[in-house]
């Protein structure tokens, strides 16, 4: 019996490894603390720049400034198309067609983890209308982890220095970061809330 649980564990990660993962992610991804939040205390610094201070890609390459989004909420996630997680495209699509007139939802697709993401931001543009019908705004591919290459706008989104009290990065796919009407950082969330768990309804306030 425990030479067979032993075979498959090997045939799994065999599995996995020549899908391009490192099975070591693949065990983070599973294991790591995805209901994790953190709310702006009271008495946080003064932010440094605001959501508004940033133009970022559209997929279709265009720059958009996000001072367009002045006077919403704005819920910013980092997706991805091949993650156990995708089908949150799903409820974030709903979420957004119902309040998209008080709460933006602004999708970021990354690699940054086991390599989830499409290669192209046109074939990830496909990806989320064939299969979600992802209506709500959707920029290129960045990378949302602290290092050389990270994106400006996460950079803000990780830098208390930067946004005045949170340096918390993604730990997975579909992380949340909610900004408020005059464009500052409130809330972090990781992967598993969900636009119905109670305290992200309250963070947007639902």
């Amino acid at each position: 019996m425990k030479k067979q649980v032993s075979l498959t564990l090997a045939a799994v990660a065999l599995i996995v490894i020549s899908s391009g993962f490192m099975f070591k992610d693949v065990v983070k991804g599973l294991f790591s603390d995805k209901n994790e939040v953190a709310t702006a205390p009271a008495d946080h610094a003064a932010p440094a720049k605001t959501l508004y201070d940033f133009t970022v890609t559209s997929l279709s390459g265009k720059p958009v400034a996000l001072s367009s989004y002045k006077g919403k909420k704005v819920v910013i996630l980092n997706t991805a198309s091949k993650c156990g997680f995708t089908p949150q495209y799903a409820d974030w699509e709903k979420f957004y067609e119902t309040h998209k007139d008080k709460i933006v939802v602004l999708g970021f697709p990354s690699g940054n983890f086991a390599g989830q993401e499409l290669g192209s931001n046109a074939e990830i543009a496909s990806f989320c209308q064939k299969n979600y019908g992802v209506s709500f705004p959707m920029f290129e591919k960045v990378d949302v982890l602290k290092n050389d290459g990270q994106a400006p706008l996460y950079k803000w989104l990780t830098s208390k220095d930067l946004n005045g009290w949170n340096d918390k990065v993604p730990t997975w796919n579909f992380c949340k970061y909610v900004v408020n009407e005059k464009g500052e950082l409130t809330h972090f969330f990781a992967s598993k809330v969900k636009p119905e768990d109670a305290e992200f309804k309250k963070a947007v306030g639902l």
